[in-house]
């Protein structure tokens, strides 16, 4: 989402997080029924557009979402969905695409109530690594010839009893409905707004040789120097890579000479 549409997502955000925060463990249930609404605009180009219309008035498009799901959801889900039909959208796929975002993040949310944030973020990172070297798995989660059903239920047998049950709940829904992306996208995305709800930014360091633990913890404080925030460093290992390290930081590709110079710098100012 860019312009207004990240806008609108960022002020709802904003709006809902006290309702987030005090439903707790609820909130992974919410996100679920965030889903189901997110797979019923999926269907319903006239719903896309009728809760999305700039045309009509910000509580006419709250009142049709009301009328849509009065009674068949949560009451908070009812709101959120009438939240985010009263802002302004760029394009109608935008406003489905926000409440598909907001659901992944209540569902993280209920992991945060009870401390597992990080693990699920860990686990999140850990399985898609484990997917870069099995193209056939990877494409299988996704494949859309396969019935949605089979595939949530390869995730089940990959990690059932394995990890915590966010972790299986994202990663199966995004095997369910892959809504045209990859798994490994599906992982990224997810890993992003896990570290969003820790107010931290992402660098994935992709390296020809693993890196040592001290180098790693090096790369975060300069990361964090530069970008003025904590940062999270995710490590994965590629033979392949060219120049020995690939440093990303969530859509951004970080010169590893920028880094360098500003370590030379910081050194020298140290004397």
């Amino acid at each position: 989402m860019r312009g207004a549409s990240q806008a609108s997502y960022e002020a709802v955000e904003a709006e809902l997080e006290p309702v987030l925060a005090a439903a707790g463990t609820d909130a992974a249930e919410l996100g679920e029924q965030m889903f189901a609404v997110v797979d019923l605009l999926d269907r319903s180009g006239a719903l896309r557009r009728g809760l999305s219309d700039p045309a009509r008035s910000p509580e006419d498009k709250a009142a049709l979402a009301h009328g849509l799901l009065d009674g068949r959801a949560d009451r908070r889900v009812v709101e959120a969905v009438a939240a985010l039909a009263r802002r302004r959208w760029s394009a109608e796929a935008e406003l489905t695409e926000a409440l598909e975002r907001l659901a992944a993040e209540w569902v993280l949310a209920s992991a945060q109530a009870t401390g597992d944030l990080t693990t699920v973020e860990e686990e999140l990172f850990r399985f898609d690594q484990l997917l870069v070297g099995e193209r056939a798995v990877r494409d299988a989660l996704t494949d859309r010839l396969a019935e949605p059903a089979s595939r949530a239920a390869l995730v089940d047998r990959l990690l059932g009893g394995k990890v915590h049950p966010v972790t299986l709940q994202l990663v199966r829904r995004g095997a369910h409905t892959p809504r045209g992306r990859s798994m490994t996208r599906t992982l990224f995305d997810l890993g992003r707004l896990a570290a969003h709800r820790r107010q931290l930014l992402v660098a994935t360091i992709t390296a020809a040789v693993a890196p040592t633990p001290v180098q790693v913890e090096r790369l975060g404080r300069l990361l964090t120097a530069a970008y003025g925030r904590p940062v999270q460093v995710n490590v994965a290992v590629d033979p392949k890579v060219i120049g020995g390290m690939r440093v990303e930081v969530g859509d951004e590709v970080v010169d590893s000479t920028v880094l360098g110079r500003l370590d030379d710098v910081r050194r020298r100012l140290a004397g």
